[in-house]
């Protein structure tokens, strides 16, 4: 099992820049996919970012695609995602998930969550 836990969300203006960090308990890390997803008030929990085992893979939502950016660092246990130019439309909590068999799925599919992390991108 992993346990999950975001970090660095908060209030920005738009085109203001955040990272946020994904840290994992588990030493075993690198054997999890791990995907960003999101969710606003009053809508689903939406797909974001997707990074493969060892980084080699990454996949984004085409509305943050050239705006948003995920890494990892196996060393750390940590999965960040760089967002840029950010726009109010991403205001949103945004959680990590983890699998070890999905690189990009639905929410439903990923056995590990993290608590959430408030984004909120005024304009």
């Amino acid at each position: 099992q992993v346990q999950l836990a975001e970090s660095g969300g908060g209030l920005v203006q738009a085109g203001d820049s955040l990272r946020l960090s994904c840290a994992a308990s588990s030493r075993t890390f690198s054997r999890y996919f791990v995907a960003w997803f999101r969710q606003a008030p009053g809508k689903e929990r939406e797909f974001v970012a997707a990074i493969s085992k060892s980084a080699d893979r990454t996949d984004y939502a085409d509305s943050v695609k050239g705006r948003f950016t995920i890494s990892r660092d196996n060393a750390k246990n940590t999965v960040y995602l760089q967002m840029n130019r950010l726009k109010p439309e991403d205001t949103a909590v945004y959680y990590c998930a983890a699998d070890t068999y999905i690189f990009r799925g639905q929410s439903r599919q990923y056995d590990y969550w993290g608590q959430g992390t408030q984004v909120t991108v005024s304009s």
